[in-house]
């Protein structure tokens, strides 16, 4: 055996095997929240995971069922039936391939954190409220469009509450909440597992006085299969959600495995992991899996477990695999208000509090935004709310982009003149910051027309201008003339030679020049403006 496989694999080995007893608890409470056997989840962490192993780009992702993607499953299964699961894995994969064609991961600029935030603030609100029966013990209501409505319906009946099962859902969360605080090398899930497995048992046994909900119960008897031949059948109506689960699958890999890189002080290769997303959806779509993407909590629990290479991921799926074949019968006897505790855990975990708190403190608008964003996210369809905050965030960008960035400077020209007399003579120098463009130019325009009369002098400053346009051209032969039509002498100081080929384009530099009215630097423009 080689060497260095050797080292990789007596390294990583602990790490492996430490997030495959976390991902078994939560791929299988993921799959129930995405509305579909648990066994489906077990069948996606191990083939996706697997699969983005080998061929993804970050030593450290992994791969599988995420909260991320449950809501939106959630709602696609009420749509189209649990059936098409697979076929939406696969779909997305090849958007996601599409994606890695176009380059895709270049644009996620372009959607800013407080998007983000908000959709995750979303998502998370979502899978809470996709728990509500669960955690009370309420049986299964008829469905209706809205993800709010069915927990309206909920409330309707809440006098219909098991206790014993809210009993469990609340016990069940607290030691969550506790192992969190506790130590994360070992995360409450695989601590509490055996418990709620234990006290499952003892109620279908009759051992208990209680008559609760098991996965059993709700999806008959779990047994290890890792391929199961899905029903392939496409419509055209599934390429919308497609694309949507490919849109937030690209965007929460790419994001965990820059937190990766962060904590390990590594780079990614961002071409190869979106290859390997695609891949490891196709892949467990032909398994009969669901849609994947990369798990931040499952990712950070490797880092921290000592994971080193992708061979921990390896080890992971493969680990997964065999435990499940060996223990998931048992997990049969997990009651649902166990799950659900698990589930809201999980959207705990996902929202980054401290965030939203800064955010509120520093910039309120975008702090709304992300309220905006979850808001629409909850009531409509994630994608639809990230697009529209990237929209509401451009808009924003635009607006103070449009006030026009400035410095202004006065410099005396009459310093010997008395105190307590009025200065003879000022030169202004009026510093156009970033861009002059159609977007800012009235701004620039309206400041300079309320140039009080004792600057008689006016240098435009263009040294830190890095982007002109056409209009931009045209409002910098406006600014000039709107300060002469004053009776000032204008002069004008450094610009690049990009910014000076488009200013050349129009007659007004070339008048400057002729006056000799352009200098390139600010100081010999002050020094000829006090000389005249």
């Amino acid at each position: 055996m080689d060497a260095s496989f050797q080292r990789k694999l007596s390294e990583n080995w602990k790490s492996g095997l430490t997030v495959a007893l976390v991902s078994i608890p939560l791929s299988i409470s993921l799959a129930v929240a995405s509305n579909t056997s648990p066994v489906v989840g077990i069948i996606t962490a191990i083939w996706a995971g697997l699969i983005a192993s080998l061929f993804g780009g970050s030593n450290y992702n992994i791969i599988g069922p995420t909260g991320a993607l449950s809501g939106m499953l959630f709602l696609y299964t009420k749509l189209y039936g649990p059936a098409c699961l697979p076929m939406l894995a696969i779909l997305s994969g090849v958007f996601i391939f599409i994606g890695f064609l176009l380059r895709f991961e270049k644009y996620l600029i372009f959607i800013p954190g407080s998007a983000l935030h908000g959709l995750i603030l979303g998502i998370a609100i979502m899978i809470m409220l996709t728990q509500v029966n669960a955690a009370f013990g309420l049986p299964d209501f008829p469905q209706q469009a809205h993800l709010i409505h069915n927990v309206v319906e909920s409330f309707r009946h809440i006098t219909l509450i098991s206790w014993p099962a809210f009993f469990i859902f609340l016990v069940t969360l607290t030691g969550l909440l506790l192992c969190g605080r506790v130590t994360e090398r070992l995360p409450g899930t695989v601590l509490l597992a055996p418990f709620c497995i234990l006290a499952g048992y003892l109620c279908s046994q009759g051992m208990l006085p209680w008559s609760i909900q098991t996965l059993g119960s709700t999806f008959g008897t779990i047994k290890p299969v890792f391929f199961q031949f899905p029903r392939f059948v496409f419509y055209y109506s599934y390429m919308v959600p497609a694309f949507s689960i490919a849109s937030i699958a690209i965007m929460e890999t790419m994001i965990s495995a820059r937190i990766a890189d962060g904590m390990t002080r590594t780079k990614h290769n961002k071409r190869r992991e979106l290859m390997g997303l695609s891949l490891a959806n196709i892949g467990s779509g032909l398994a009969g899996g669901i849609p994947a993407t990369a798990a931040l909590a499952r990712t950070s629990l490797n880092i921290k477990s000592g994971g080193t290479d992708k061979i921990s991921a390896t080890i992971c799926s493969l680990s997964v695999a065999a435990i499940s074949f060996l223990l998931l019968s048992f997990f049969q006897y997990i009651p649902m208000a166990s799950i659900a505790a698990i589930l809201v855990f999980v959207s705990i975990r996902m929202v980054e509090a401290e965030h939203f708190v800064r955010m509120f403190r520093i910039d309120r608008k975008n702090f709304v935004l992300s309220l905006v964003v979850a808001g629409v996210t909850v009531y409509e369809d994630p994608i639809v709310g990230i697009l529209l905050g990237a929209l509401v965030a451009m808009l924003l960008f635009m607006e103070r982009l449009s006030k026009g960035y400035h410095e202004i400077v006065i410099n005396k020209t009459a310093t010997e003149a008395p105190k307590t007399e009025p200065q003879a003579e000022t030169t202004l120098v009026y510093a156009v910051k970033g861009s002059l463009a159609y977007i800012n130019a009235q701004s620039h325009i309206a400041r300079l027309e309320e140039t009080p009369a004792v600057y008689k002098n006016v240098i435009l400053d263009l040294r830190n201008v890095y982007f002109i346009d056409l209009d931009g051209v045209e409002a910098f032969g406006d600014m000039v003339h709107v300060l002469e039509s004053k009776g000032k002498r204008v002069f004008v100081a450094g610009f690049d030679p990009m910014v000076e080929q488009l200013l050349n384009e129009g007659t007004i530099l070339a008048t400057l020049k002729k006056n000799g009215r352009v200098f390139s630097t600010v100081a010999d423009a002050v020094k000829t403006a006090s000389i005249s």
